[in-house]
């Protein structure tokens, strides 16, 4: 289109960047606060510009008017999202969860009658961390199907079908090591082929954490991995989807967040268990007591009373960060 304005020659105001805003925390969650407004303008830019749309104003029309399948909206998304990720990162928390979580949950499984884990890979990207865990989980000797199954799930369709490819180049392998990457991959011009017995082993699904019809459909989770995915979002968002991870969760299963997240101001639906090199989160089962800070407080304060005859004040204790180990 001759004359049309290039990326870096358009500049939103003040009220068309909290339009786009609230437009994107909406529909997926996602939150820019002021000082993230030269990011949305110049990556929304760069879509108007493919499409050849004029105005802000232009586009912010087609995105809220688009009722079609596969919206507009989720192709920006993509633009405003960064995917970026590796296998095994954050590599001691996928061991607890398969050499401490796995085992616990288990054993309680068989006291139930048996049958399969299910753990839920939520804003997995490009693959990377639901084919860690069932590779350790097949070098752990676990049975995937019998004792395991893996879903994962993205807002980002291109994401997915990279995940379902299967193919990487080397930057997604910092924390992998020879022998591991040899074993379940195979190298061609450079790329890294996942093999089939990893691939075939994780469901990948379309879903907005924000869509909750469709996260009926998914059955009951005894795991939940959300690792850095949370921290983009504001309080309000953040509470909500954690409340969903609640819901979906059976009882005595296990919410993992990454290393700098938490639930603090956020739910205390939870748990924190310290695990040997971790802290995870627990849904309580039927009948347990919450072992938060307060309940911990007032069970020492009744102990106390208990042995003195009188009160004496019980210090609050403090989740510590959980970058700590």
């Amino acid at each position: 289109m001759a004359g049309r304005e290039s990326p870096g020659d358009l500049v939103m105001t003040e009220a068309e960047f909290r339009m786009f805003s609230e437009l994107v925390r909406t529909y997926c969650g996602l939150n820019f606060a002021s000082e993230s407004r030269y990011l949305l303008e110049k990556r929304i830019g760069r879509r108007m510009h493919e499409l050849e749309i004029p105005s802000f104003a232009a586009y912010h029309y087609r995105l809220r008017n688009d009722a079609s399948v596969d919206p507009e909206l989720a192709r920006l998304v993509d633009e405003l999202t960064t995917n970026e990720t590796y296998f095994m990162r954050e590599r001691r928390q996928l061991q607890a969860l398969l050499e401490e979580i796995v085992p616990e949950l288990a054993l309680r499984r068989r006291e139930q009658g048996g049958g399969p884990l299910n753990v839920w890979s939520a804003g997995c990207a490009s693959g990377e961390e639901p084919y860690s865990i069932v590779m350790l989980a097949l070098e752990a000797g676990l049975g995937l199907g019998r004792d395991l199954r893996v879903y994962a799930s993205d807002i980002s369709r291109p994401a997915l079908q990279k995940a379902r490819r299967g193919v990487y180049r080397e930057a997604s392998f910092r924390e992998v090591d020879t022998g591991l990457r040899h074993k379940y991959f195979t190298e061609k011009e450079g790329l890294w082929r996942i093999s089939d017995a990893v691939k075939a082993h994780v469901d990948f699904i379309h879903m907005n954490l924000f869509d909750r019809s469709r996260i009926a459909l998914l059955n009951q989770m005894d795991v939940v991995l959300c690792r850095n995915v949370i921290i983009y979002f504001d309080v309000e968002t953040k509470r909500n989807v954690i409340q969903t991870f609640y819901e979906k969760l059976r009882p005595a299963g296990f919410l993992l967040l990454g290393h700098s997240e938490s639930l603090i101001n956020l739910s205390n639906a939870f748990e924190l268990r310290h695990l040997r090199h971790e802290m995870v989160y627990r849904r309580p089962a039927p009948g347990e007591i919450l072992r938060d800070p307060v309940h911990s407080r007032a069970a020492a304060a009744i102990s106390r009373v208990d042995r003195t005859g009188g009160p004496e004040a019980a210090p609050l204790p403090s989740e510590r960060s959980r970058g700590e180990h």
